[in-house]
């Protein structure tokens, strides 16, 4: 199973970008996708997801407002429009994908992870 993230990059607080993954390596039985984010030093904690079949949305309190997750099935991707950036948002940001139903908001559900991308919000 591979997932490809891209889309990161280096923006000024306030501004925005857009995170995308491909997920056409994503497992046949795939419940949910969704990002996770790691800031230098600390945990990684989960950040959005979106489940595969219905587009149930649900996010962290610290974005929501401000991210929002899309997927396109016939694409195979999965999107994170990320908006009013602060430089508390600066992390490298992973793609997941689980095929679970439990523990979503926690690591142990992901068993599919793609690489990361860095996100750097200059104040």
């Amino acid at each position: 199973v591979q997932l490809q993230a891209s889309g990161g990059g280096l923006v000024q607080a306030g501004g925005s970008l857009r995170l995308s993954c491909d997920a056409s390596g994503r497992p046949f039985n795939t419940n949910v996708m969704g990002w996770f984010r790691q800031a230098p030093g600390k945990e990684r904690e989960f950040v959005s997801r979106i489940t595969w079949s219905s587009g149930m949305q649900y996010y962290s309190e610290s974005v929501k407002s401000r991210f929002i997750i899309s997927r396109d099935t016939a694409k195979n991707t999965v999107d994170l429009q990320m908006n009013r950036l602060l430089p508390e948002d600066t992390a490298v940001y992973y793609c997941v994908a689980s095929t679970q139903y439990y523990d979503l908001d926690f690591e142990r559900a992901y068993a599919y992870w793609g690489q990361g991308t860095q996100v750097t919000v200059s104040s």
